[in-house]
């Protein structure tokens, strides 16, 4: 299995890039294809002594930054790595993609490069937030500000084919964030998805209001992107309170020595909370899997987010979508 990954995507690239991919082909028995400066990777390689020699280069010098507009990737820098290692991925060079570069100019260059599944209506981003019991995924994170109705039916079935395929979970538990339970709360919007979404064969347990969102009783939160964007920045606002406060209650003299005593629910409370985990946030509705990585990513992150992609190959993701979007 051959994994495309875009080397010059994200604040710590390339050096934690091509550690992440490094550890990925000893651990996971990938094969890695970097895009970008070819000269830049091998000198950052040689400077930190990483083997490289096993790992195809794309190259590039152009790279699309986060401050540009996200349709320039298919305008102004349709060479950029990102806009390379997708038309790899469309031709069939890799079996699937990871960047931490530009959310939207993934989004649009996923859609119009690789091209979305025939019949979806548009690519989503799909982040899994931890809760009480697990995780869950949040449809969308913030790819379609203005949906329709049936665009949140195709968010819960693609969402449900990565929960079972990808998480092991039978029949995952599907919800509508709203602002009540009753299924004539929210807008037009909201109203005439819960019809669709409770018609549509998937295992849907109703509304689901935000708070309910970190107890665990949903697999899959369905939403528009900008709803689901600032459900996103506000659950990463409190992770980051919560650990702020965390350090505060465990400093000083007894403070650590309390935190000796908690040392391994502490560890694993942060673990649960820890971005890197679980990798990042996939794209789906795209032919072939695609993953955004965190813009801050380390070499732990890239890891999980090329194992992240190697799970969406390996649990054939994209045909298990293909195949209920036919039904």
């Amino acid at each position: 299995m051959k994994i495309i990954v875009d080397a010059f995507g994200g604040d710590n690239a390339p050096l934690e890039v091509i550690k992440g991919c490094r550890d990925a082909i000893n651990n996971l028995g990938v094969e890695i294809t970097l895009t970008g400066d070819k000269a830049k990777i091998e000198n950052t390689a040689k400077e930190n002594g990483i083997d490289i020699s096993d790992m195809d280069i794309i190259h590039t010098e152009s790279v699309i930054d986060i401050h540009e507009k996200p349709t320039e990737i298919i305008k102004s820098r349709s060479d950029c790595s990102m806009a390379l290692g997708l038309k790899a991925l469309s031709e069939n060079g890799g079996d699937a993609f990871v960047s931490a570069g530009s959310s939207g100019a993934l989004v649009v260059g996923s859609t119009f490069i690789t091209k979305r599944i025939k019949g979806i209506k548009r690519v989503v981003m799909a982040p899994i937030l931890p809760t009480a019991k697990g995780h869950v995924m949040l449809v969308d994170g913030g790819a379609n500000d203005d949906c329709r109705p049936e665009m949140l039916l195709q968010f819960g079935l693609m969402a449900s084919a990565y929960m079972e395929k990808v998480k092991g979970i039978a029949k995952p538990r599907v919800g509508l964030i709203n602002i009540g339970a009753e299924d004539t709360k929210g807008r037009e919007l909201e109203v005439e998805a819960y019809k669709l979404l409770k018609d549509s064969g998937l295992n849907f347990c109703g509304n689901l209001e935000a708070r309910e969102l970190p107890k665990g009783e949903f697999d899959v939160a369905v939403t528009d992107g900008f709803t689901g964007n600032v459900v996103l920045k506000l659950y990463e606002g409190m992770g980051s309170f919560f650990a702020g406060k965390l350090k505060d209650i465990y400093s000083g003299v007894l403070g650590k020595l309390s935190a000796l005593l908690t040392y391994g629910k502490i560890k694993e409370f942060r673990k649960q909370m820890d971005y890197t985990e679980e990798g990042g946030a996939v794209l789906l509705g795209v032919n072939k899997p695609v993953i955004k990585a965190h813009g801050s990513s380390d070499a732990k992150a890239f890891y999980n987010a090329i194992r992240q992609a190697k799970a969406c190959v390996d649990g054939n993701v994209t045909q298990t979508i293909i195949d209920s979007i036919g039904k």
